[in-house]
C-alpha cells in the first residue's frame, strides 16, 4: 500500500470519527436539482465522506421532486421511505436507542427515511423558467415530525445562502447530544433550539401495559387526517392491523404520504410489519416487484402486506387490481366525508375520493368515539384535542386486542419447577390457535375495551391477524423475549446451584462438561442475557466451585486457572 492510500484511509478514519455525532442523527443531506440533460440530479450532498450507492442516489432523485402533473409551486414539505442494501453497523448510540425506544419508532437498517422540502418557483433566468430544488434529510430515524420541522427550517436558510449554510448545519448537528429515549433533548440548529423528548418503550418487553402516546419526535394530527373517514375508522384499523396491501391515491405527496405515515400509527403500539412508502414512484427501484401484482390474469398472486402513497395517475391503471385503495380528493373541503365503495375497474378513471374495498369487516363500529368525535366537531373543540382522543381509543382498540394474546403467551412459560441447574434449559410451549380460543370466553377483548363493548366476530379477526406478517412478527420477538427470560432464569438457578457437594464423586467427563457450560454461560451473560452483576459474579464463583476438583494438566488444557 502506497503513502498515499495510507494518508487518504487515514483521512476517511479521521473524517468518519469527527462526524460520529453528526451521524447518530442523520446520514447524509442531499440537494437535488434539476438538470436539463439529466434531469433530476443530486448537486451536492454533506458530509462529503458519506458514501451512496448509485440505485440509492436515483431513488433519492426521483423521490425528491412531486411528479410533474402535480403542478406544486411554491414549497412542498413531504416524507419519503427507501429501501437500502448498503451494510452498516450500528453505533452503540443507535443500538441503545433501539434498545429503549417504541416499536412504531425503531430503526430499521433495510430503510431509509428522507424529509424533503421541494421548492418550485417562477425565474425567467433559468433555461426552463422555473427554479426547482429539493433539500433532503437523510436519517435512519423515523423522526417525522421533528425532521419536517427542522427541514422547514434550514431549507429557506439553504435557499437563500448556499452551500455555506449546509456547513454550518452540519457543525450544529455534529455537537447534539445523542437520541436518548426518555430525557430532553436540546438540539442547536442555525440560531434557534428545537426541544423534543423520544419517547421510552412503555414497559420493557411488552407495549401493551400502558398507554402512552408518541409526542414531538413524531407527532400527527390523526383527526385532521382521517376526518373525511372517521366513520370508517375502524374498517381501516382492520386493513392495518391485518397487514392488507393498501393504495393510498392523492394529486401531492404531502397528503399521500402524511396519509400513509397515519395509517400505519392506527395500530400503535402494536408495530406495522409490512413494509410502506409514503411517497412511491414509477422510477423506484421496487416498482416492477409490486407491479408483478397487478394483472388477475398473468400474476394470480395477490399483493404483499404494504401501504403505498402515490401520485401519478398511471397507478390509477397499473394498481386497478390492489384490493384496497384510498383516493383522496385534495380540493374538497373538511367537511366532505368518504364512502366506502366496491372496487371496480372503472374507479380510478372516475377518480372520485373515496375508500374502493370488498372487504367486511369483522367487528362493527363504535358509534360513541364517533358520536363523540362528530359533537366536537359542531361544538369547535380543537383539533388537537380531537385527535388525542382519537389517538386514545385507537390506542385502546389495539390495546383490547393484543391484552388476551399478551396474557396467552405468558401461559406458554415453563412453570418454575422445571428449571433446574442440572437439566437443560426448557423451551416455551409452541402457540396454539385453538388453544388460545378457548380463552376468549373469560376473558375476551369485548372485555377488556375500556367503556366499550365493541361486537362482532373477534375470532375470525384473530383467525386473519394469525396470517399476517404483523402477527408473526410479534409473535417471534415475544417467543425470543420468553426464550430470553428462560436462559435468565436457567442462569439464576446454575449460579445458585451448590456445585461443591455436586461435584463430589462425579466422573471427570461430567465435571469438565459442567466446567464448559459455566465457561459458555459466563460468556452469554455479557451480551445475550439479560442478569444482574450479582448472578455473573456467581457464576465465576460456581466455576472456582467446580476448577478446583480438577487436577492441573486439565485446567490448562481447558485454558483455565
Amino acid at each position: 500500500m502506497t503513502d498515499g492510500q495510507n494518508d487518504s484511509n487515514n483521512t476517511d478514519f479521521v473524517s468518519a470519527n469527527v462526524w460520529e455525532g453528526f451521524s447518530n442523527w442523520l446520514h447524509c443531506i442531499c440537494v437535488v436539482t434539476f438538470d436539463l440533460e439529466l434531469g433530476q440530479a443530486l448537486e451536492t450532498q454533506y458530509p462529503k465522506h458519506v458514501q451512496l450507492t448509485e440505485q440509492e442516489i436515483s431513488n433519492i432523485c426521483y423521490s425528491a421532486f412531486p411528479d410533474s402533473n402535480s403542478g406544486c409551486m411554491g414549497d412542498t414539505k413531504f416524507v419519503i421511505r427507501l429501501p437500502t442494501k448498503s451494510k452498516r453497523d450500528f453505533n452503540s448510540e443507535h443500538v441503545n436507542y433501539n434498545m429503549k425506544c417504541p416499536p412504531a419508532l425503531k430503526i430499521d437498517e433495510g430503510y431509509i427515511w428522507g424529509y424533503v422540502y421541494f421548492r418550485q418557483v417562477r425565474d425567467i433566468n433559468l433555461p426552463r423558467g422555473y427554479f426547482q430544488k429539493s433539500l433532503v434529510l437523510l436519517s435512519y430515524l423515523p423522526f417525522n415530525n421533528l425532521f419536517t420541522e427542522i427541514c422547514d427550517y434550514i431549507a429557506p436558510e439553504y435557499f437563500d445562502h448556499g452551500e455555506k449554510c449546509l456547513e454550518a448545519i452540519c457543525n450544529n448537528i455534529k455537537r447534539w447530544p445523542p437520541p436518548t429515549p426518555g430525557i430532553s433533548l436540546g438540539l442547536p440548529i442555525l440560531g434557534q433550539v428545537f426541544q423534543t423528548c423520544i419517547p421510552v418503550s412503555s414497559v420493557r418487553g411488552n407495549e401493551f401495559g400502558e398507554f402512552k402516546v408518541l409526542t414531538q419526535v413524531e407527532e400527527l394530527n390523526l383527526f385532521e387526517l382521517f376526518k373525511p373517514v372517521l366513520s370508517h375508522i375502524h374498517l381501516l384499523w382492520e386493513l392495518v392491523i391485518t397487514s392488507e396491501p393498501i393504495v393510498v391515491m392523492a394529486s401531492s405527496p404531502t397528503n399521500c404520504s402524511s396519509m400513509v405515515l397515519a395509517l400505519t400509527r392506527l395500530i400503535s403500539p402494536l408495530q406495522f410489519c409490512g413494509d410502506y412508502r409514503p411517497y412511491f414512484t414509477i422510477h423506484d427501484s421496487e416498482f416492477k416487484q409490486y407491479k408483478q401484482y397487478t394483472c388477475k390474469e398473468r400474476f394470480p398472486r395477490f399483493p404483499p402486506p404494504a401501504i403505498l402513497g402515490v401520485t401519478n395517475p398511471f397507478f390509477a391503471k397499473t394498481f386497478q387490481h390492489w384490493p384496497h385503495t384510498i383516493i383522496l380528493n385534495d380540493g374538497a373541503g373538511q367537511n366532505s366525508k368518504y364512502k366506502v365503495k366496491k372496487p371496480a375497474l372503472s374507479k380510478m378513471i372516475e377518480n372520485s375520493s373515496g375508500i374502493y374495498t370488498s372487504y367486511k369487516p369483522f367487528l362493527q363500529k363504535d358509534k360513541n368515539i364517533i358520536k363523540n368525535l362528530m359533537t366536537g366537531v359542531s361544538s369547535n373543540r380543537p383539533d388537537e384535542a380531537q385527535s388525542a382522543l382519537l389517538r386514545k381509543h385507537l390506542l385502546e382498540l389495539t390495546h383490547s386486542f393484543m391484552y388476551p394474546l399478551e396474557r396467552y403467551i405468558a401461559s406458554l412459560m415453563p412453570l418454575q419447577k422445571d428449571i433446574s441447574a442440572f437439566k437443560a434449559v426448557p423451551i416455551p410451549s409452541p402457540f396454539n390457535p385453538e388453544n388460545f380460543f378457548t380463552t376468549l370466553d373469560t376473558g375476551g377483548p369485548q372485555l377488556t375495551l375500556n367503556k366499550t363493548n365493541i361486537k362482532g366476530d373477534w375470532t375470525g379477526l384473530y383467525r386473519k391477524f394469525f396470517r399476517s406478517r404483523n402477527f408473526n412478527s410479534w409473535y417471534h420477538s415475544r417467543y425470543r423475549e420468553l426464550a430470553q427470560k428462560l436462559q435468565a432464569l436457567h442462569t439464576e438457578a446454575l449460579s445458585n446451584a451448590d456445585l461443591k457437594n455436586w461435584v463430589q464423586d462425579r466422573p471427570e467427563v461430567e465435571v469438565v462438561d459442567m466446567v464448559l457450560r459455566l465457561k459458555n454461560k459466563i460468556g452469554e451473560c455479557e451480551n445475550e442475557i439479560p442478569v444482574s452483576e450479582t448472578v455473573k459474579q456467581q457464576l465465576n464463583e460456581r466455576m472456582q466451585d467446580v476448577v478446583t476438583s480438577l487436577p492441573d494438566d486439565l485446567k490448562n488444557i481447558l485454558k483455565i486457572s
